[in-house]
């Protein structure tokens, strides 16, 4: 763990050992009878947000300390002018813990870490860091989300356009992110996750236009490509005989639309509760409800003797039935927090490419 300059506090430390157990369970990526709270640490998933809460900006680009978990991220699809083609995911985690430390310097009982992946047709890698306060933070007037040296930041006073910067080892990239509209799921940015109310404010850029470098496995390629950005904060997204989720980013290469789907799983691994977005080329959303999601996993791939998806037929009611299919069968992000993180390719009703994500196998 990289967190801080000589400073050693045992207290905070092992508030940080236990946070880890506590995002585990809050992401669905692990099992709660292994958690042990000891006394002096209280824990907390922070406010349950409510509907009715207005987003704006630029304020709703920063942290909002008062929830549990919060995230900005981001997955791009990329290619070189000779045509190969890569994945990117980035994401900066913020999680709430309350500890009897007092408040200083090293410490203002916020926990970051961050996930950096980079895959090709056939391989895929995946790194992560940890901080706290002065290390690792977010400001509004510019946009900045950073860890050490890995950047998601504004280049003017606007939010867009957005450079992503990030290395480690002979895995670089430095993207240029441009040209989307902001686009709020749910009701006006409050989305609700399960049948018993769990919810999240989520407002996502889904458009982006991405150019710039990649290094990957010590060599260097320009490329070009579609991201999509997500920001999400909340007390939790799940019951606690909950797994985990499926969620899927996809934009149509067709007709320029997107759509957004994110669907529950209960402790039988069937899906318990979907919600989604359909997106037009120019931002507007219609809702979709669990009621008219049909998803069926129809292959799947073991993995370190773990089954995960590796195809899935979507229905939605008065549509055409979606196939999406993982581009990189074993793209595990194999950290701290273990989770499935990885390209799609799409036919069916929608003609394109996304990325998905699986906690909880």
């Amino acid at each position: 763990m990289r967190l801080g300059n000589n400073y050693s506090d045992a207290k905070v430390i092992g508030a940080l050992g236990m946070l880890l157990a506590f995002v585990l369970g809050l992401l669905g990526c692990g099992s709660e009878k292994t958690l042990t709270v000891p006394q002096s640490l209280n824990l907390q998933f922070g406010e349950t947000v409510k509907p009715n809460y207005v987003i704006s900006f630029p304020k709703d680009h920063g942290a909002h300390a008062k929830q549990g978990i919060e995230w900005w991220y981001l997955t791009s699809n990329l290619e070189t002018q000779s045509g190969k083609q890569f994945g990117v995911q980035w994401t900066l985690f913020r999680a709430r813990v309350d500890s009897e430390t007092k408040p200083n310097f090293w410490w203002d009982g916020q926990f970051y870490f961050a996930h950096f992946a980079v895959q090709d047709d056939s391989s895929h890698q995946s790194f992560e860091r940890f901080a706290r306060v002065n290390q690792a933070g977010i400001s509004i007037n510019p946009f900045n989300a950073f860890i050490d040296d890995w950047h998601l930041a504004s280049t003017e006073d606007e939010f867009l356009p957005l450079k992503l910067s990030a290395i480690d080892g002979d895995v670089a990239v430095n993207l240029t992110l441009t040209d989307s509209p902001v686009v709020f799921h749910g009701d006006n940015g409050y989305s609700v996750k399960t049948q018993s109310g769990h919810a999240s404010y989520y407002f996502s850029y889904p458009f982006l236009k991405a150019t710039g470098e990649l290094i990957y496995k010590g060599q260097r390629y320009q490329v070009t490509g579609d991201a999509w950005y997500d920001r999400e904060w909340s007390a939790s997204l799940l019951d606690r005989n909950q797994l985990g989720w499926d969620w899927f980013s996809i934009q149509d290469t067709n007709s320029k639309n997107g759509l957004m789907l994110f669907c529950i799983r209960d402790q039988n691994n069937q899906y318990d509760n979907c919600s989604g977005s359909h997106i037009n080329e120019n931002g507007e959303v219609v809702n979709i409800s669990n009621e008219e999601v049909n998803l069926e996993v129809i292959d799947w791939v073991k993995l370190d003797n773990t089954d995960y998806p590796s195809q899935w037929r979507l229905k939605l009611d008065g549509e055409l039935p979606i196939y999406i299919d993982t581009v990189v069968k074993d793209s595990r992000n194999q950290l701290t927090i273990p989770y499935w993180e990885g390209r799609i390719r799409v036919s069916g009703g929608m003609s394109g490419r996304g990325y998905a994500e699986m906690t909880g196998y």
